[in-house]
């Protein structure tokens, strides 16, 4: 039974039908939120439901079935068990109030599409490991934030409160200019002054006032600061997540493959840390060269070192040839 297990997991036709399935249920679920059709055509919807459930759970019977006779390692991939819990939750007998918690297990069962594909998981992990370093730049923005929309209330206030009348209005302005969505015409309000501009009229404001340097200064520094600036941050910690976890998931990967085989010995162990070791020693030899490069030097990054610099240890020069 186990074999049987194994060798459906691992054909080429149960992959792409499991994704074939987790897309109709996204379908499904999509064509259930017009009445129309569910008053039209519930009976077949709640049949198709049952069909999409009872294959997932398939599924996961033969993936516990391939782990035998330890199934417990199913559950030491963090995917595998999202993908329990969602099937186990559809499974539960849930009616009226609990109503809204079987359609949002149903909603989730789309996600499982990321746990089939192998590059949608790289993606996901790495803005999973970008989360710490993401709330320290969040919290950045936040003072940015902050300091501007106090600033703003100060200066455009009474000019133009529609956008500055308040602090929780000025950061709500701040967002729409950090998204760049008209946020020329937020700039020009203060520069031309509100009667100039056409909102002379609206409740709040105490007199119109133009400000065309201080109002330039303030809106394109904050666009080149929350917008330039912080995005880049934003997409440099990505790029790291994304680096390192697909590093992880390689590792990961040789050490399924070894597992599968059933014979991942104490050599296949040292093997694993020994390619890791090489990939740190090669970044070392790259930072040591960057280090011991002269000034002049610093430029032509490719060439090699001076005849005068010292000599690398045996341990970090490449292999010969």
């Amino acid at each position: 039974m186990t074999e049987f297990c194994q060798r459906v997991v691992a054909a080429k036709w149960f992959q792409p039908l499991i994704v074939g399935v987790i897309l109709a249920a996204g379908v499904l679920v999509g064509l259930e939120t017009y009445p129309e059709l569910v008053r039209r055509f519930g009976a077949t919807f709640q049949w198709l439901d049952r069909v999409v459930l009872g294959i997932f759970v398939m599924e996961i019977a033969l993936k516990l079935g391939a782990q035998s006779p330890q199934p417990w390692r199913f559950f030491r991939d963090p995917w595998n068990v999202f993908d329990f819990a969602v099937v186990a939750v559809c499974l539960l007998p849930l009616n009226g109030h609990y109503l809204a918690v079987l359609r949002l297990a149903r909603i989730l069962r789309v996600l499982r599409l990321v746990t089939t594909l192998p590059r949608l998981q790289l993606l996901v992990g790495a803005l999973l490991k970008s989360l710490p370093s993401m709330g320290y730049v969040g919290l950045l923005l936040l003072l940015l934030f902050y300091i501007y929309a106090v600033m703003g209330t100060f200066l455009f206030g009474a000019n133009d409160p529609m956008h500055f009348g308040s602090l929780q209005t000025a950061l709500l302005s701040l967002f729409r200019i950090v998204t760049l969505e008209d946020w020329t015409d937020v700039m020009y309000i203060q520069m031309l002054g509100s009667a100039n501009y056409g909102i002379e009229g609206f409740a709040g404001v105490a007199q119109s006032r133009a400000m065309p340097v201080v109002g330039a200064l303030y809106f394109v520094s904050f666009v080149l600061l929350g917008t330039m600036v912080m995005l880049n941050l934003f997409i440099g910690v990505v790029v790291n997540g994304m680096h390192e976890t697909q590093r992880e998931q390689e590792m990961t990967e040789r050490r399924q493959h070894l597992d599968q085989l059933g014979h991942l010995t104490l050599g296949d162990e040292m093997k694993l840390i020994e390619h890791e070791l090489d990939k740190l020693k090669e970044q070392m030899q790259a930072l040591r060269l960057r280090a011991e490069r002269g000034p002049e030097r610093e430029i032509h990054a490719g060439h090699r070192l001076s005849a005068g610099a010292p000599a690398l240890p045996e341990t970090l020069k490449p292999p010969r040839p």
